[in-house]
C-alpha cells in the first residue's frame, strides 16, 4: 500500500528569474490535482508580474516570496503565462 495519495496535489516549484522562468514548461497529467508555486528572486522589471489568460491569473511577486496558483487539470492542452510585459513566457501542459 502507497504511503501518497492517489489524489495527492502536484506542486512545481517555478523560479522567476530576471531572464525567465525555470522551468519554463511544466507538465501535469489530467484529472489530478496540481499547483504551480512562483518564487520570486531579486526580480526587476516585469518579472515581479506573472500573468495567465489561459488560466486566468494575473499575480504581483514584489512583495511576496511565493505565490501559489491552483491549475486546473480537467482538460487536456497546453495553458501559457507570462511576465507583465509579456517578454518571457512559460507553459502549463496538461496531458
Amino acid at each position: 500500500m502507497s504511503i501518497f495519495s492517489k489524489n495527492q496535489t502536484k506542486k512545481v516549484v517555478v523560479n522567476a528569474e530576471n531572464h525567465g522562468y525555470k522551468p519554463d514548461i511544466v507538465t501535469f497529467k489530467q484529472g489530478k490535482p496540481a499547483q504551480l508555486k512562483f518564487i520570486s528572486s531579486d526580480n526587476m522589471g516585469c518579472m515581479n508580474e506573472v500573468v495567465s489568460k489561459d488560466l486566468n491569473f494575473d499575480e504581483k511577486l514584489d512583495d511576496k516570496k511565493e505565490v501559489t496558483i491552483d491549475v486546473p487539470t480537467d482538460k487536456p492542452g497546453t495553458y501559457n503565462y507570462a511576465c507583465g510585459m509579456d517578454m518571457f513566457h512559460g507553459k502549463v501542459v496538461v496531458k
